[in-house]
């Protein structure tokens, strides 16, 4: 079977996408494409979807602006991407669209690949800091993972709140004040805004904290690799987790649903590492 996937959104010129689905097709020995499809958000949406369905996909994920955009124009939603209220990867079902959201498993697989024994621990706590669609995401996996506790901290209040209301746990909400002052109360410190990201690699979220060796600090930002944060963090002596890794293990899922195939990640850490800080 030759397989036709590829990716939507705005900007994505300069994604990482093809080459990773490229090479798990080469690692799983499945026949097909990847391609860019470049939606400029100022066309119709209605527009985007009739050439979308046009191009017979067997699946594609999906990026800013349109996770959100694109489920009414879905026949199914998956339960947990609907929890999220977004969705990256769709596939073709039986001539049916349906949504699925990675992220959430896909920072959980990575976590797993780097720190087993965090998942074998009774009572995990985590601080995920930032209420966007990826800790949305995150709180998700982490809770079906077996997560104890699971706090947020984030500029706005009700933005975390509306993540944690109607959930089986009983997360607490913080200012990023609060936060910065308790972060060796947790097993692992999520971060999952945009600060740090390149071009303002000097910043951090928080740059007077007391960064305690204790926990794991873990930062989804990708580029650069070693965040502001994550340097503050691995200053202190404390463990740290790359968010290019969690770019590798959501797209490995969403690979898994489209194909049944779940390709070995096996060098592409090292090699995508590598690619990024060429840039």
């Amino acid at each position: 079977m030759l397989f036709r996937l590829g990716l939507i959104g705005y900007p994505i010129a300069h994604s990482l996408s093809p080459w990773i689905h490229e090479r798990f097709m080469e690692t799983t020995g499945m026949d097909g494409s990847y391609r860019i499809y470049e939606m400029n958000p100022e066309r119709s949406f209605d527009t985007i979807m009739e050439q979308l369905q046009s191009l017979e996909l067997h699946g594609f994920n999906v990026t800013v602006p349109y996770k959100e955009k694109i489920i009414p124009y879905l026949d199914e939603v998956d339960a947990g991407a609907a929890k999220i209220g977004a969705v990256n990867t769709v596939v073709n079902k039986n001539n049916k669209w349906i949504g699925y959201n990675t992220d959430g498993i896909g920072y959980v697989r990575a976590l797993q690949s780097k720190f087993p024994a965090l998942f074998h621990e009774a009572g995990c706590s985590a601080l995920i800091l930032g209420a966007g669609g990826a800790a949305r995401g995150i709180f998700t996996a982490l809770e079906e993972a077996g997560f104890k506790r699971i706090d947020l901290a984030n500029r706005t209040k009700e933005h975390a709140m509306a993540i944690c209301q109607h959930r089986e746990h009983d997360s607490q909400v913080l200012s990023f004040a609060t936060a910065e002052n308790c972060l060796g109360d947790y097993d692992i410190v999520i971060q999952t805004t945009s600060v740090g990201m390149k071009p303002n690699v000097n910043r951090s979220i928080f740059t007077k904290a007391d960064f305690s060796p204790i926990p794991i600090y873990s930062d989804i930002i990708y580029q650069p690799i070693k965040t502001k944060f994550l340097q503050l963090a691995e200053q202190s002596g404390a463990q740290v987790h790359y968010g290019h890794t969690m770019l590798l293990y959501q797209a490995q899922y969403a690979f898994e649903i489209w194909t049944g195939h779940k390709p070995d990640i096996g060098q592409m850490v090292e090699e995508l590492e590598q690619m990024l800080k060429g840039r």
